[in-house]
């Protein structure tokens, strides 16, 4: 996942807020913090726990992981994608569509890659093929 290029985990906090258009005051009642304390993560001076992260995330509504890249707690091992790039650079879509979309693609990605661990069928399932007529014979049956 490709995150904006910002110089600190307080200055991502701080645009994602800007571009939800929450205040400090919000943000900082909906993460159960105090407004000094998100002020002070805001500017770099506190450095927020991973709980902290989750709540700030989910009042940003935003994804907690990109959070955690932000402030190191987790790498970003996924590939840099141009959609997710896209749809978070998309200013005329709001915080909330945005998050909506990115979900939405991770929810398919994540469907594939379960579905290409899984081995294929080798029986085929009962009623994929055609279905007979009463007299038995099949549609492929009647082409000469």
């Amino acid at each position: 996942m490709e995150l904006p290029k910002v110089g600190s985990l307080g200055e991502y906090i701080r645009q994602q807020r800007q571009q939800a258009k929450i205040s400090l005051r919000q943000l900082a009642a909906q993460a159960g913090v105090s407004n000094p304390y998100l002020s002070q993560v805001e500017r770099g001076l506190r450095k927020p726990s991973a709980e902290i992260l989750n709540q700030i995330a989910k009042g940003l509504q935003i994804s907690a992981q990109a959070l955690y890249v932000q402030a190191g707690l987790i790498e970003d091992r996924e590939p840099h994608s141009d959609v997710l790039a896209a749809v978070r650079a998309d200013v005329a879509l709001t915080s909330r569509q945005r998050q909506v979309l990115v979900d939405i693609y991770e929810s398919f990605r994540k469907e594939n890659r379960a579905g290409a661990a899984q081995p294929p069928q080798s029986a085929a399932h009962p009623g994929d093929g055609p279905v007979p007529s009463r007299d038995g014979l099949t549609p492929d049956s009647l082409e000469g």
